[in-house]
């Protein structure tokens, strides 16, 4: 279990003034917390920083794996010897620090990470920019033959919500859901930041052993941005969900890498927008056409 669960708080206390139309009140509400988050490297002698982002405390060896193995510079479990906190911090910056220890004595290049500022939570900390970086990268286009009825792909916004623990008392995160092709919830994280809670959800498929993902759902509370799809595509996830919009990029991706991506899912409905192949449809709704016109 990754220690950091219990470590750090998830959200924080503050006093507000809530106005309604007709009356104003002084109350107590919990926000969802914010913190950085260092991410350091090791093999051998050597040591550095590879990125800080902003997040929600927790889950934190989660993220810095998802975040190292998105970024290319982790292929397997196996790379990892340790994932802590580093210790030789002052007790009050020890846990937003978190270092992971190579079983190689050589850190890889960082060229092509190039973030080595904080990053805020909105923006994620995503380095590979093109479908090109990608592909010569040796990111492979997903084969999977999963395919899953159109009603399981709209339940899965429920599924998703009945999860999110800390977004029932702050209202202000992100989740990410991974579910089996019968729509049983393996996990849920959630983060204030969407890239970090998908890197959590990452991260945590690896650390317990369980990829290969291509087998697996993926379902997001917000809108999909390409720095998503390329996570997903890194991580072999057939089809993505999501409650909002993609963007352009994130559909140009999707399809390049084999991806289904499923935009708007909410009050009975949804867009498909890549590889409809892997969406079965009841016999009554009429066959998807051959071919739309943008």
């Amino acid at each position: 279990m990754d220690p950091s669960i219990g470590y750090t708080r998830r959200t924080a206390p503050t006093a507000v003034i809530r106005v309604h139309r007709d009356s104003i009140s002084r109350d107590r509400d919990r926000l969802a917390a914010e913190e950085p988050l260092q991410i350091r490297m090791s093999a051998g002698r050597e040591s550095c920083q590879v990125a800080v982002t902003m997040r929600t405390p927790g889950n934190d060896f989660e993220l810095t794996a998802g975040f190292l193995f998105s970024e290319g510079l982790i292929r397997s479990f196996d790379d990892i010897m340790r994932i802590s906190y580093c210790s030789r911090l002052p007790i009050e910056e020890r846990y937003n620090a978190v270092s992971l220890e190579l079983r190689s004595q050589k850190i890889p290049t960082l060229e092509g990470i190039g973030r080595q500022g904080v990053m805020s939570s909105a923006c994620g900390v995503c380095g590979q920019r093109t479908i090109k970086d990608l592909a010569e990268r040796g990111v492979e286009i997903v084969r999977s033959k999963l395919d899953v009825p159109e009603n399981l792909l709209l339940d899965l916004p429920h599924r998703l919500r009945e999860k999110q623990q800390v977004f029932e008392s702050t209202g202000g995160l992100h989740a990410a859901g991974l579910f089996s092709p019968d729509g049983r919830v393996e996990v849920v994280r959630e983060d204030v930041g969407r890239h970090n809670a998908l890197d959590k959800l990452v991260g945590w498929s690896l650390l317990q052993g369980r990829f290969p993902l291509d087998n697996k759902i993926l379902m997001l509370s917000g809108r999909v941005s390409y720095e998503l799809v390329a996570k997903a595509a890194v991580a072999g996830i057939p089809i993505i969900a999501a409650v909002s919009a993609p963007s352009s990029m994130a559909v140009s991706l999707a399809k390049s890498f084999g991806i289904t991506l499923a935009g708007f899912v909410r009050k009975g409905s949804f867009n498909l927008y890549t590889h409809p192949e892997r969406v079965r449809f009841r016999d009554d709704i009429p066959s998807v056409p051959s071919k739309v016109t943008a």
